[in-house]
This record gives structure tokens, C-alpha cells and sequence, in this order.
């Protein structure tokens, strides 16, 4: 298939220009009410500033709202070490996380938390639509999936935080991803941010349960476009 060419990265950066800087513009009193009562449940900075791995595997600070313990770190350490994974196939997160605090849980049910995450996306550093943003701990375990993941910009949605979510495991939400990658276009990302404002506004689930393994089937590439509508062949 033939990569999208100059005009379509023309139109998705002046699309994230103006509609990024638009719903940022929105989104702020929203940001600023979560921000208060992030501050107020628990100590520290509500606003949380991470190291992520973008585009070509360049690293940048994406921001977001905090929805974790400040000392996260320190009193569940254990579930940092990525090390213990000798591959992909894990839940990234859990239900019943106990890092969470009250309002980070309601901020991350309702995608409050990643609102923040449009000023990188008018500062160039991430797309409205990409694979996310890696966090360089989770990277190392990429291996081959490597170079396609990264060969576009992360984004602040994508096809599989529209199809799956955290219902995926690592590895499926990675080649559900790839497959944008492969057949991105004009359409598709309209598509997806159509269905990401429905999830968001439906409050759709976003926790894996883990008693139900038949949600490890990965679609292939006929099959995502099947369930977006568009063509394989697409540009």
C-alpha cells in the first residue's frame, strides 16, 4: 500500500493545529476544575509531566492530569518493573489499581486525565490520531514492532483505544495500531475521532477483566477496515 503522501500530512497537521488548539481552548475550565479537585483528594502536583517515546522514537514530556499517589513509585514498586514481562502479552492496567486515587479514577473513566494532552498536540509533538505514546520502560520490549509503531507521531486516540481499549493486552493494542499505520488516511482518522468523542461521551469501559480471554484476538488489517468502514486499499 502506497504511504499517504504530502496533502494528507498537510491536512492532519492544520486539522491538529486549529481543531487541537480549539478543544484545548475548551477543555481548559474542565482542566482547571479536575486540577483543583486533584489537589484537594491528594498531596503534590495535580498536573503530571512523563517521559513517553514518540515519533521515530524521539523522546518528549507529554503532559496530563494526575490520577495516581505522588509516591506511587515508592509504595508499589513492583508494579513498575516491566522486566518481570518477557514479552508483550500483559494488561498495561488493571481494574483495581491501587496507585489510583478517587478522582484519578473518575479523570481516567472519563479521559479528563489526557486533555492536557492537546497542547502536544499543538506543539508538534503528537497527533490527534496515532499509535499513544510508549513510556520507554514498555519500548525495550517492542523488538519488531519497533520501527512501524514509531515510523508516525503518537496520538491522543487511536484504532485501538476505539476498538479495544484496555480491554487489549500490550501486544494486541500494538498491532491493532500497526494496522492504522499501514492504512491511515483522511477517513479512517475522521472515523476514529468520531468514535472517540461517542466512547468518551457514552463512558464506555476502559478496564481489562481478566477472566475473559476470548478479547485476545487481534483483527487483521481486512478485518479492521471491515469494522471501520474503509478500504484496505484506502489513501
Amino acid at each position: 500500500m502506497q504511504k499517504p503522501g504530502f496533502f494528507y500530512s498537510l491536512i492532519t497537521r492544520l486539522i491538529d493545529l486549529v481543531l487541537g488548539s480549539v478543544l484545548l481552548l475548551l477543555s481548559t475550565p474542565v482542566i482547571l476544575l479536575a486540577a483543583i479537585a486533584i489537589r484537594l483528594e491528594s498531596k503534590g502536583n495535580p498536573f503530571f509531566v512523563q517521559k513517553r517515546v514518540g515519533y521515530r522514537r524521539k523522546p518528549f514530556n507529554i503532559f496530563k492530569l494526575r490520577g495516581m499517589y505522588v509516591d506511587s513509585v515508592e509504595r508499589f514498586p513492583h508494579l513498575y518493573d516491566y522486566s518481570k514481562h518477557d514479552n508483550l502479552d500483559f494488561y498495561f492496567h488493571a481494574k483495581r489499581d491501587p496507585r489510583i486515587t478517587k478522582v484519578g479514577s473518575f479523570i481516567r473513566r472519563t479521559s479528563i486525565d489526557e486533555l492536557p494532552n492537546f497542547l502536544n498536540v499543538v506543539l508538534g509533538q503528537m497527533s490527534l490520531v496515532g499509535p499513544r505514546p510508549e513510556v520507554p520502560e514498555v519500548e525495550v520490549l517492542y523488538g519488531s514492532y519497533s520501527e512501524q509503531y514509531f515510523s508516525v507521531k503518537p496520538g491522543v486516540t487511536s484504532l485501538s483505544k476505539i476498538t479495544g481499549r484496555d480491554a487489549l493486552t500490550k501486544v494486541e493494542s500494538i498491532k491493532m495500531d500497526i494496522d492504522y499505520v499501514n492504512c491511515r488516511c483522511l477517513s479512517l482518522d475522521l472515523q476514529i475521532l468520531w468514535r472517540t468523542a461517542q466512547g468518551v461521551l457514552l463512558r464506555k469501559q476502559v478496564y481489562a477483566e481478566r477472566e475473559t480471554p476470548e478479547l485476545t484476538h487481534t483483527p487483521s488489517r481486512e478485518e479492521t477496515s471491515v469494522l471501520m468502514g474503509v478500504g484496505a486499499d484506502s489513501d
